[in-house]
């Protein structure tokens, strides 16, 4: 009765949609957000010689590498949702 219907929506689809391939939607979104970042530093550092905006130029950078953290931790968290549905 009741444990059915609780079943029921942990197995439906969209339930599985969501909790499954939302965290990898967000990783890869991450990753491209990251990558973009990453693009613009290598713009300002490595073909353009130089950045000119003193600090904030490494403010920059570490937001980059942060982005990238933030990209891993993410996949860890997809990947760990993807196991948790391969085991259960």
């Amino acid at each position: 009765s009741r444990t059915c219907i609780v079943m029921m929506f942990i197995i439906s689809p969209v339930f599985l949609l969501t909790t499954v391939h939302s965290p990898q939607l967000t990783a890869t979104l991450s990753l491209a957000a990251a990558s973009a970042s990453a693009g613009i530093t290598v713009l300002y550092f490595h073909d353009l010689g130089h950045c000119h905006f003193g600090e904030e130029c490494q403010k920059y950078q570490i937001s980059v590498a942060l982005a990238f953290l933030s990209w891993i931790s993410t996949s860890i968290s997809s990947l760990i949702m993807l196991w948790l549905l391969a085991a259960g």
